[in-house]
């Protein structure tokens, strides 16, 4: 379940502190495979050693739920969830720059700002993916780590409020996140609601470096 490599990490039995909530958004955002399902009641005790907050309060809800559903279920309302909608994708990239080749040069910069940290980027998946990020905000600290999180804050409130709209019980970890993030100002509320509406930009060019994104076909709701 660890994305970024380091000689040190955070782990479940480390002090229940900031970094320790990322880490648990980082890894409760993941696909539930078996080693995930097999973690459940890990999790429950890493989460019941947070301070007590709205974001423990949060996970722990989510907890109830993600412990109580069958793994076919599990799988199955992850891939629809994050997979098959792009108004909830976990590319954070994506809401700022659209298919653009903005969006290229933003996933580079993210592969050098985790080198820089220290850190190798994950083999098969992008720099972008809201787990990986969360993982370097808990590694590399507020200042440094959590800078892309601020910087796509725009993007999480989305993420959250489609999450919010489906009915997900993932929703509950990101409202985790946000609590911990700075707070939107009007403005960027007015953006989040135009983004939802409009979409990010597209341009069907200069992404092929970067892996395969999503199906085409598809648009935000």
């Amino acid at each position: 379940m660890k994305l970024l490599a380091r000689r040190e990490s955070v782990t479940f039995a480390e002090p229940a502190d900031r970094a320790a909530l990322l880490r648990l958004v980082s890894v409760l955002l993941q696909y539930p495979d078996a080693g995930l399902l097999a973690a459940r009641d890990e999790l429950a005790e890493a989460v019941s050693r947070l301070p007590e907050s709205a974001a423990r309060g949060s996970l722990t809800r989510f907890l109830v739920w993600f412990g109580d559903t069958e793994p076919m279920a599990l799988a199955r309302a992850y891939v629809e969830t994050f997979d098959l909608r792009r108004r909830s994708s976990l590319y954070l990239t994506y809401y700022l720059h659209g298919d653009t080749r903005r969006r290229g040069m933003a996933l580079l910069t993210l592969k050098q700002r985790y080198r820089l940290a220290g850190l190798t980027p994950p083999e098969g998946e992008l720099p972008d993916f809201l787990p990986v990020v969360c993982e370097f905000a808990a590694l590399a600290g507020p200042a440094t780590g959590e800078a892309p999180l601020r910087q796509h804050r725009k993007g999480l409130e989305l993420i959250r409020t489609a999450l919010h709209d489906s009915g997900s019980p993932y929703a509950l970890v990101l409202d985790a996140l946000c609590t911990e993030l700075p707070d939107l100002s009007a403005a960027e509320r007015a953006a989040v609601t135009d983004l939802a509406l409009a979409g990010p930009p597209a341009e069907e060019v200069g992404l092929a470096p970067f892996g395969p994104l999503m199906n085409e076909t598809e648009v935000l709701p």
